[in-house]
């Protein structure tokens, strides 16, 4: 079997961990190309590769001998310009979320897809290939519990990064629940609700955090996320499915737990790295089988467009304090 040729856009924290991986632990494929606006840090992790070319363009990595898919893992506003780059040379794509900041963009990949006849990109929304996530999407499925009523979500990181801002619990953080809650319950989001309490006296100034996000959906489903990015304790994702005739909860795992001198104590994972490090080699895995065929094995560009709908509604709902509708054009052909 041929070795994909892989360029890699973006090297901080996440572009490095896929060029990690993908050395590492994913077979049948290699980083032929790296690109970042840092000129120094792109060239250090290039100087790691065998034969990589270092770029601060992310078109010319794109375009770069022996590159026959593309990873991007920059910041979300350069998202849309790099993959429409990528669709241009026909490349298949794993765009790390958001696919692009605002529906608007997000159509416009797919317009991109759709004149090509076929999908080429999917979403990082590694949560798909967590091994409790599936066998909580198993269970749904089969109607395990019935009907499905409620998804009572938590999502907590230790501390915020210093640009943080509370548009980016939406847009950011439960993005990752909106596309989760999609998929568990194979239904839309049809509108958003945004509660605040006072925030944590943990938050940097000026970050409303916690926050309540109350998700309907088109089955009658409601799906509420608490996020809290300044917890202290660690990396928390959990969710419950309350259902008919029963219910299922996931996230409760714990590496270890001691007992010791009448207590009993946990780790609790302080990384998403951590937390999510076997779907993130899971989802690369598949993704690299999939793009030397040409083809998409995981959330689609559809996807992609409606977490960016659902969080577009949201940040409305936040500034309003008012219950959003969410907009949704007409599902394509491709993507049915």
């Amino acid at each position: 079997m041929s070795t994909l040729g892989i360029a890699v856009i973006g090297t901080g924290k996440m572009g490095a961990d896929h060029v990690r991986r993908i050395g590492r632990t994913v077979g049948g494929a290699r980083v032929v190309a790296v690109a970042d606006p840092d000129g120094d840090r792109v060239k250090a992790v290039a100087a790691g590769l065998d034969g990589a070319s270092a770029h601060t363009d992310p078109a010319e990595a794109i375009s770069a001998p022996g590159v026959q898919a593309v990873l991007i893992a920059s910041p979300g506003p350069a998202h849309e310009e790099a993959i429409l780059h990528a669709l241009e040379r026909e490349l298949p794509v794993l765009c790390e979320k958001p696919l692009t900041p605002d529906p608007a963009g997000a159509l416009r990949v797919m317009e991109a897809e759709q004149r090509l006849g076929r999908r080429l990109v999917q979403v990082g929304f590694m949560r798909r290939f967590d091994a409790e996530y599936e066998r909580l999407k198993e269970l749904l499925d089969a109607g395990g519990i019935g009907r499905p009523l409620f998804l009572h979500c938590r999502h907590r990181n230790a501390s915020s990064p210093s640009f943080f801002t509370s548009e980016m619990l939406i847009t950011d953080s439960v993005v990752h629940e909106v596309d989760a809650a999609r998929w568990l319950l194979g239904q839309e989001i049809t509108a958003v609700s945004v509660l605040s309490p006072t925030p944590s006296s943990a938050a940097p100034e000026g970050l409303r955090d916690p926050r309540l996000v109350l998700l309907e959906t088109a089955g009658g489903a409601i799906v509420d996320v608490e996020i809290f990015v300044n917890c202290g304790f660690g990396y928390e994702v959990r969710c419950e499915a309350v259902g008919e005739s029963g219910s299922a909860q996931i996230g409760e795992g714990q590496s270890m737990v001691v007992r010791s001198a009448g207590l009993s104590s946990g780790e609790i994972a302080q990384d998403f790295t951590v937390r999510f490090a076997d779907a993130y080699d899971r989802q690369l895995r598949r993704w690299v089988a999939a793009a030397a065929q040409g083809r998409v094995d995981g959330p689609d560009a559809w996807d992609g467009y409606a977490a960016a709908a659902v969080s577009a509604a949201g940040l409305t709902a936040a500034h309003s304090g008012v219950r959003t509708p969410v907009e949704l054009v007409e599902r394509p052909a491709l993507y049915l």
